[in-house]
């Protein structure tokens, strides 16, 4: 074992930064590892050369993967020693790495790709111990559902006889009763990656919402009468949130799920997520550096064109033109939600507008035209309804 050195990392801790999973795994029992052991922790790794080796291959296999923010965690750790040790044409080295890696973040904004995620949950005894469990699996960002479905249903086919496989795409909840226990059922979903608002305020780069993630997110709409979709009153969400047992990345592409928790949104509350969700495109189109104005019109025309005024207008007309008495919470975050929207939509507008060309002045102008045409509409409802609130 390493002796206590004021310039060497105290246990795993430190280490915390490149990896929340490092804490749980070193908690490792005396019943399976015990150092006092015989020949226990006597090889080369353990030693300060050692820890000092396997730091820098993991700096340089972080780079490779383009995980930039990453190798700063590692040479956290290893500028003490160097600096220790006096090591000036290895504290140059690593100062220049250092330097590369963060150029690497800001000439790559916006171009990384991290990672897609899918849980997918085994049910039928063929599969064993995996009967009824779940997990999500970490696959390369462009990746798509069908992909990995393919995927799984050629290995398990294989085993079980592909007559005896059945691939599950929707992600309702699967009675045990409806199986035929004589076949393997394999469910898929597409899952996103999910924070609280509090996580999210902190998480501002793809990177960070990327990193160090347990808890995934899928969606499945429904309405009382048993369909998946319906008219906009009758629209509900349920938000299936889980948590896996390590975080990613991992040493893992696969990571079982050790927690699942339900969110119902009623109609409001998923009409106002949407107008949020198109909130969010614009703002995103119009951060990045520098703006792209294809992207940028694509989303906008999604937002205001002739063809889409019905969403928001139709929202704004079944939820916001309602009677005061009947008047919610959800109602008033829907009216803040359109409010905002609105605004955004005037920014793209504007921002549109100095990135065209000559020849798209007639394209400029139809896109205020569309503008005018929404906010004429949306603007007397958000502001008769903050009206009656104020009353």
């Amino acid at each position: 074992m390493l002796e206590d050195k004021q310039y060497l990392p105290v246990g795993c801790a430190q280490f915390q930064d490149v990896s929340i999973n490092t804490l749980e795994e070193s908690a490792v029992s005396d019943d399976v590892v015990s150092p006092e052991e015989e020949g226990i922790c006597t090889g080369k790794s353990f030693s300060e050369h050692g820890l000092v080796s396997l730091l820098e291959q993991a700096a340089q296999s972080f780079s490779m993967a383009g995980l930039h923010e990453t190798v700063s965690g590692v040479y956290k750790i290893l500028t003490p020693i160097y600096e220790h040790h006096r090591d000036f044409k290895k504290l140059y080295i690593l100062h220049g790495k250092l330097q590369e890696a963060y150029n690497r973040i800001i000439q790559d904004t916006g171009k990384r790709m991290f990672g897609t995620y899918f849980r997918v949950r085994f049910y039928g005894s063929k599969f064993g111990d995996l009967d009824e469990e779940e997990f999500v699996y970490k696959e390369p960002w462009i990746t798509k559902l069908p992909e990995v479905s393919n995927r799984l249903e050629s290995f398990y086919g294989e085993r079980f006889g592909q007559e005896n496989l059945e691939i599950v795409k929707h992600s309702n909840h699967l009675p045990r009763s409806k199986l035929d226990p004589t076949k393997a059922y394999i469910q898929i979903t597409y899952v996103e990656p999910y924070f609280d608002d509090y996580e999210r305020d902190d998480r501002l780069t793809c990177f960070e919402k990327h990193n160090n993630i347990r808890r995934f997110m899928y969606a499945t709409p429904f309405t009382k009468d048993g369909r998946a979709h319906g008219d906009l009153h009758d629209q509900f969400k349920r938000k299936t949130i889980l948590t896996t047992s390590h975080a990613f990345p991992y040493v893992k592409t696969r990571i079982s799920v050790i927690k699942r928790e339900e969110l119902t949104l009623n109609p409001v509350e998923v009409a106002c997520e949407d107008i949020q969700k198109k909130t969010t495109e614009l703002i995103n189109c119009m951060h990045q550096i520098p703006i792209d104005p294809k992207i940028l019109q694509m989303v906008l025309q999604g937002c205001i064109g002739t063809t889409v005024n019905q969403g928001p207008m139709e929202v704004a007309h079944v939820f916001l033109t309602i009677d005061k008495d009947q008047w919610t919470g959800p109602h008033d975050k829907l009216r803040l939600c359109m409010k905002l929207f609105i605004k955004r939509c005037c920014d793209a507008v504007i921002q549109n507008k100095y990135l065209i060309s000559q020849d798209q002045r007639e394209y400029q102008k139809e896109l205020e035209r569309n503008y005018r045409r929404l906010a004429d509409g949306l603007m007397p409802l958000i502001r008769k309804q903050a009206t009656k609130k104020r009353r």
